[in-house]
Formats: C-alpha cells, sequence, structure tokens
C-alpha cells in the first residue's frame, strides 16, 4: 500500500505543481470565449465550470480508466507508474492543450487543430480517421452497459432489449442541444462514478490489502507475458487511464462552453488527473483481487461486480456498477456529437436545423449499428473492435501531441513538455501495430527496431523542420 499511496499523493501533487506550470506555458488570458461570441443554443452554450467539469471527466472516462486500469494491473506494479507519470506529463498535458488550442480557434475540432498545425494531408486523413474512432467509440461503448443492465433486470429485459434503448438514447444526446440532455444528468452519472472510486479508495485503507511495492520490482507478471510483453502492450492496454487521444475529440465539445481561458487547468488537466486517480484506484482492487483469486478472469466487468459487491455491500454495489453502466454510455454519446460536430467542420455545415444534423447522424448510426451487429454475430468480435479502437484511440493521441509540439515551437514555448511524449507514444503505436496479433504479428525484436527507427524519423522530421522554421524567422 505504500507505493500506492505514493502514487496517489503524486497524482494530486501533479495536478497542483505541473498542471499549473502548463498552465503558465499556455498563458490563458481574459478574451472572450466562443461559448459568448458564437453562441448557437445548440453546442455553443456557456455552462457553470463546475458542471463543465463533470461532463468533461465523464466524456472522458469511459471505461478506460476501469476496465483499461484492470486489464493494466495484470502486468504488475509498472502499470501504477504509467498511471502516474503518463497522467502527469502526457495524457494531462494532451488534454489541457487540445483543450486550450480550441478555446482559442473558436471552438474547432480535433481535425481542424491537427490540420493547422501539421498541414492539409494531415487534416484531411484525420478527417477520416477521427470520426471512424468515434464510430468504434459509440459501438464498443454499447455491449458492455447493456450487458450489465440485463443482469441486474428481469430476464425479458436482455441485452439485446438495453442495446436498442442505450442507442435510442445516443439519438437523443446526439441531436438535442447540449444543455437538454447532456447538461442535465451527467453531474448525475459523474457523482455516481466518483462516488464508486471513494468507496473503493476507503475500501482499500480499510481492508490495507497487501500489494505489490516498487521495491519488489517491475517484471511482468501477466500469465501471457511471454507473448504480451510490457511495452507496448501494457501501454495501450491502460489507455484512458494515462493518454487517449480520444480526449482530444470531447475537450472541444466543452471549449464551446467555457466562459474563461482562466478554467481550462480545472477542466482540461483536472479531468484527466481524477481520472488517472479512478484508474489507480481499480489497478490496486483488481491487484487484490487476482492475488486473491489467481489471474484466470479476463471479463473486466466480473472482477468490477465482485469487487463492489464484496466491499460496498448490495446497495453500494448496485450503485457502483450504475456508475460503470454511466461512463461508457455517456463517452459513446459524446462520440457521437464529436463525430457529427466534425463532419459539420469539414462541409461548412451550420447545425441549428435539426434536419441538418439528421443528414449527417443517420448514416453514422447506420455504420455503427453494423459493427455493433458484427461483435455479436462473431464471438471473438467485439474484443476484436476493442482492440482496433485502442490502437487507433493512441495513434490519434500522437498525432494531437506533435500538433500541440509544432504550435509550442512556433511560439516559441517549451516544446520539449510535448515533443518527449510525441517520441515516447510515436514508438507504443508503432511497435504495438507490429507486434499485436491482431496487427502484423512480427518477431519482438524487429517490431522494437521498426518502433525505435520511427522514433528516429521523427526526430529527423522535427530537426528538419524546426532548422527550416527558424530558416524563414530570420
Amino acid at each position: 500500500m505504500i507505493t500506492f499511496t505514493l502514487c496517489l499523493l503524486a497524482l494530486i501533487a501533479g495536478y497542483f505543481v505541473y498542471g499549473r506550470f502548463i498552465e503558465r506555458v499556455f498563458g490563458p488570458d481574459d478574451r472572450k470565449t466562443p461559448a459568448l461570441t458564437r453562441a448557437d443554443g445548440v453546442d455553443y452554450i456557456p455552462l457553470p465550470t463546475w458542471k463543465i467539469f463533470m461532463i468533461q471527466f465523464l466524456n472522458i472516462a469511459g471505461l478506460g480508466p476501469i476496465f483499461g486500469a484492470i486489464i493494466g494491473a495484470k502486468f504488475g506494479t509498472a502499470s501504477y507508474l504509467w498511471i502516474v507519470l503518463g497522467s502527469i506529463f502526457a495524457g494531462a498535458v494532451h488534454d489541457y492543450f487540445a483543450g486550450m488550442l480550441s478555446l482559442r480557434h473558436d471552438g474547432e475540432s480535433l481535425p481542424e487543430i491537427i490540420g493547422r498545425y501539421l498541414g492539409l494531408t494531415a487534416k484531411q486523413v484525420m478527417r477520416g480517421f477521427t470520426v471512424l474512432l468515434m464510430i468504434l467509440v459509440g459501438s464498443v461503448f454499447v455491449a458492455g452497459p447493456a450487458g450489465l443492465l440485463a443482469s441486474l433486470t428481469p430476464e425479458t429485459l436482455d441485452a439485446t432489449f438495453w442495446i436498442m434503448i442505450v442507442f435510442v438514447y445516443y439519438v437523443l444526446a446526439t441531436l438535442l442541444p447540449v444543455d437538454k440532455i447532456i447538461g442535465k444528468i451527467y453531474p448525475l452519472f459523474a457523482i455516481a462514478l466518483l462516488f464508486m472510486a471513494v468507496g473503493i479508495l476507503v475500501m482499500l485503507y480499510v481492508h490495507h490489502p497487501a500489494l505489490p511495492e516498487l521495491w519488489d520490482g517491475l517484471q511482468n507478471t501477466h500469465p501471457n507475458a511471454a507473448a504480451l510483453p510490457i511495452f507496448p502492450i501494457m501501454f495501450v492496454s491502460i489507455a484512458c487511464g494515462a493518454i487517449s487521444g480520444f480526449h482530444a475529440t470531447q475537450s472541444p465539445l466543452m471549449a464551446r462552453c467555457m466562459t474563461s481561458e482562466r478554467h481550462g487547468h480545472p477542466v482540461f488537466y483536472g479531468a484527466m488527473i481524477t481520472e488517472g486517480i479512478v484508474a489507480l484506484i481499480w489497478a490496486a482492487a483488481a491487484t487484490y483481487f487476482f492475488h486473491r483469486n489467481g489471474m484466470g478472469e479476463n471479463n473486466a466487468a466480473v472482477i468490477v461486480n465482485a469487487i463492489t459487491k464484496e466491499w460496498l455491500g448490495t446497495v453500494g454495489g448496485i450503485l457502483a456498477i450504475l456508475g460503470v453502466i454511466a461512463a461508457p454510455i455517456t463517452s459513446g454519446d459524446t462520440a457521437f456529437r464529436s463525430a457529427r460536430l466534425i463532419v459539420a467542420d469539414f462541409l461548412g455545415m451550420e447545425q441549428k436545423s435539426m434536419r441538418r444534423r439528421l443528414i449527417i447522424c443517420v448514416p453514422m448510426f447506420l455504420v455503427a449499428i453494423g459493427l455493433l451487429l458484427y461483435s455479436l454475430r462473431d464471438k471473438n468480435g467485439f474484443d476484436m473492435i476493442w482492440r482496433y479502437f485502442a490502437w487507433a484511440n493512441q495513434t490519434l493521441s500522437v498525432f494531437t501531441l506533435w500538433a500541440i509540439t509544432v504550435y509550442l515551437a512556433r511560439a516559441w514555448k517549451a516544446y520539449y513538455l510535448t515533443l518527449i511524449p510525441a517520441f515516447f507514444m510515436t514508438c507504443v503505436c508503432t511497435t504495438y501495430i507490429c507486434i499485436a496479433p491482431e496487427g502484423f504479428g512480427l518477431p519482438h525484436m524487429v517490431s522494437y527496431g521498426i518502433g525505435g527507427a520511427s522514433v528516429l524519423i521523427a526526430m529527423v522530421w522535427f530537426v528538419v523542420w524546426k532548422f527550416k522554421q527558424a530558416k524563414t524567422l530570420n
């Protein structure tokens, strides 16, 4: 528990110390925000800061900080370090700058921001890539919650019934103004998710289980360690608990509702640190579960259900499970909302009209339903979609980090703050797609070599670009 406690304190200190440093680097000011200058009653709507934080936290949380952390805990104590270091120095920095750049550029969607700093080709690729990722998010975040809801209700209300209910909710949340559904129920769902995390945290200290410590070593404890090395598999598996490209697609939603740039630190940096804390708590709880029951269980929902019922009792367990259900559903609906806005930005289509919103949304929902049917029909379909989602998610963070790095370099600010995470995540994503079974399945050493080469190429590209930039200015 000593390592866990130190990691928890490090995350809190990271928010107040490193988070404030990052804020000073960006330099928020008192200019009017898009919520005030472009208010449209649909997407650009001023909201209270506390509500924006709750919505942002629930938007980015999803299954990542719970299921991802549980999967990551199988790799041992290294998962704790990545959650802490990744959240403070990569994930929260990534989320903060992505949100603030959107705020500075009239609430632009992520592909537009990437194109602004990485060029037209990158923008066009990211438009398609990001919309596909958003549809994947909406698809993979249906089956899990539907299954849990089915387990809590009579047999007549099976998973198929709940899938249809969730999709009806998706349609409404995507089409209606942001303050009609999202602004009203998200704070309640966020409270449920935080209640669950706080409850598990308290019980960790009450039960005080024997958890591995840093000085016990960082060896890979995964039962399939030979095929699933810590690098890069763990760094993709934990995903949202440390850094996630999906977060940068959500930040513009809240950038369109903020009334001051000075709220960026608690909203963007703070939401990611909060998610890191949730991930750390669940990694510790999962470690306790694995030590007691062995590592044979792979269904994270079963582990969540077992831990919450044992530690929080029947009522607490039900509330906790509802929190797990709410998190992915609310990430799914804002994923579709983000996709709608990205397509609308690309087409230059105003969104005040319901008819225009439907023109964009109907094809997206049809594709999502197709992916969901595939995942239900094929016994391995869901796992395959999830793995591709996880890799696409982290790959998007790479493009975002590089766009932020270019912005910082052009502004003569401390670009190394995102350059180092950009190099690291470039290596992670390249190595993963080479080594993973759903990727190219190459031998480990070959994959590591390709990953290292990708970093070298990126380094050369950046040095050449920086030299040309300096020469142009001179």
